[in-house]
């Protein structure tokens, strides 16, 4: 290379090259290199911004704007077709008509919730039921909501979840029963179903304090017979008063008599 003075530099070393250029080239009189100082004024970011309080997150969260989904346009998609209900098995169909049997001829028809009794405990228990007329009686819940949804007792759809007993007898036997299932804690009275009349718990054992038809029956008689009972002694009460004065008047004139 050659510089002003056929100064010839030459080295196998870029870098020395470079140097050796550069002390060339300041080294004359009259050239400054180029140079530009910039201040920065940046400084040294020492505020951050405040956390925002869970309290508000939750609030912007709950708040936030949520845009609706688009809607498909009509026939993007193919039309669902109506399912097909299937039929009922003929063990369901003989299932059901035997609970509508149940319904039809018993006038107490209790719901009570098996929570594990032993096989032993439920064949004693059938025994003592057996001595009142009450039977026990067991239906899958399947079965049970199947019929009470077309029936007249639908309300009592809901009693039917997990293991359930029918309790059921032709004559509202609500004393008996109450007594006998004290003696089993597995089984738990949930309602019942008496003379067409849906209770709770709380509604048969109210039912159970209850007198009997017949104490009831004599209470009405006994009712409707006192008025007419005192009715009659105070129309007897006037001509008995009259005949017991005509008598004392006779008594005395025969004593006047004598006495004359």
């Amino acid at each position: 290379m050659i510089l002003k003075g056929a100064l010839c530099v030459t080295s196998a070393d870029p870098s020395d090259m470079a140097a050796t250029l550069c002390g060339k080239l300041l080294s004359q009189k009259g050239w400054l290199p180029v140079t530009q100082s910039v201040r920065h004024g940046s400084k040294a970011v020492t505020r951050h911004r405040k956390p925002m309080h869970i309290l508000k997150k939750k609030l912007v969260a709950v708040t936030q704007y949520i845009p609706p989904k688009p809607t498909p346009p009509p026939g993007a998609y193919p039309c669902q077709t109506a399912v097909v209900q299937e039929e009922e098995s003929p063990l369901m169909r003989l299932l059901k008509r035997d609970v509508e049997e149940v319904f039809r001829d018993c006038k107490m028809v209790a719901v009570v919730q098996n929570n594990g009794s032993r096989s032993n405990d439920m064949m004693m228990l059938r025994n003592r039921f057996h001595k009142h007329g009450i039977k026990v009686k067991f239906f899958p819940n399947q079965v049970m909501r199947s019929f009470l949804g077309e029936s007249i007792y639908g309300n009592m759809a809901p009693l039917f979840i997990g293991p359930t007993v029918l309790f059921v007898s032709k004559e509202p036997k609500v004393k008996e029963m109450l007594a006998t299932l004290r003696v089993s804690p597995q089984l738990v009275l949930l309602g019942a179903c008496v003379d067409n009349t849906l209770l709770s718990a709380q509604g048969v054992a109210s039912y159970a304090r209850l007198p009997s038809v017949a104490v009831v029956q004599g209470e009405l008689v006994g009712g409707l017979s006192a008025p007419a009972s005192h009715t009659g002694s105070l129309l007897q009460r006037h001509p008995a008063r009259l005949t017991a004065l005509l008598q004392q008047y006779v008594a005395q004139r025969a004593e006047a008599e004598e006495a004359t």
